[in-house]
């Protein structure tokens, strides 16, 4: 694990250094880790499988462990201090654009024909903060390593063109730059491409689009539990069986968006007791722990 994790920070940072001065360098610098991480994997699953010793070696593979410690070491990058000063616009904002988009999605998955529990992880990855909502979805809904791989797959390839499209669209419509920002705040499902669209467009955008998508990403809990509400009691529910009761909902609930939630309590507290620079640097290193 400590060796593929090497090996994509390698190729994320060797990458564009090496495509320095062509016309790709700016295109591989939005590349993000999970890109490398995903075609390591495939690739190393397609050799193990040629192999024949996939099956042998399935059991010591821990890789759900390892998918739900990103989103609780993301928790740590959240602070609710902003979400809190922010209280009115960014979260009625959020509230507002996680319930129709989600809506929306879940709608036009049906129509489509799309299985439940893909439905579920595809209307929370574009609804609320990307693959670390998918991975919280996929936790209520008991979904497949595919779909969720899937869905990580789609939420990446739709991202990076984000990065530079929705700059050149808000220059383009005449957006001021607080409309842009949190425009770009609200539809670009991943943090770090947030970032960089946010940064293309300026300082003042960049704050506003990172305040938006801290408080999409402080309410992917509540996206969990509503979700395990909803498989418990409706999708899943045997009609003739008793209705679930409390216990119920708390087994089938991902554990590790508690583990989000209090991540986000400590880095809180810790960045308002702590100085200032030290803080952001010790919040950096959980950010690149999170990246590894």
């Amino acid at each position: 694990m400590l060796l593929l994790a090497t090996l994509v920070r390698v190729l994320e940072q060797g990458v564009p250094e090496a495509m320095a001065g062509t016309w790709a360098e700016e295109f591989l610098s939005a590349v993000e880790y999970p890109v490398y991480a995903i075609l390591l994997g495939l690739l190393g699953n397609l050799v193990l499988t040629r192999l024949r010793i996939r099956d042998r070696l399935s059991g010591a593979f821990r890789t759900e462990f390892f998918i739900k410690t990103g989103p609780v070491l993301l928790g740590a990058s959240t602070n609710l201090a902003v979400v809190v000063s922010a209280a009115g616009p960014a979260i009625a904002q959020a509230v507002l654009l996680i319930t129709i988009v989600f809506g929306f999605t879940w709608w036009l998955g049906g129509r489509l024909g799309l299985a439940d529990k893909l439905r579920a992880l595809l209307a929370s990855a574009v609804s609320s903060c990307g693959v670390s909502a998918a991975i919280a979805a996929a936790g209520a809904v008991q979904a497949k390593r595919e779909q969720l791989a899937y869905t990580a797959s789609l939420v990446i390839l739709f991202a990076l063109p984000s990065i530079f499209i929705l700059p050149a669209l808000a220059e383009a419509f005449g957006l001021s730059t607080e409309v842009a920002g949190a425009w770009i705040g609200g539809n670009i499902d991943t943090t770090a491409a947030v970032t960089a669209a946010g940064a293309i467009v300026g300082e003042e955008a960049l704050q506003i689009a990172s305040i938006v998508k801290v408080t999409q990403n402080a309410l992917m809990g509540v996206v969990a539990v509503a979700l395990t509400a909803y498989f418990t009691l409706k999708v899943e529910r045997n009609p003739d069986a008793p209705r679930p009761g409390v216990s119920a909902l708390w087994q089938r609930f991902p554990k590790f968006v508690l583990g989000v939630i209090l991540a986000s309590v400590i880095a809180t507290w810790y960045q308002s007791a702590a100085d200032p620079a030290t803080a952001a640097d010790v919040i950096g290193i959980v950010n690149d722990l999170r990246g590894s």
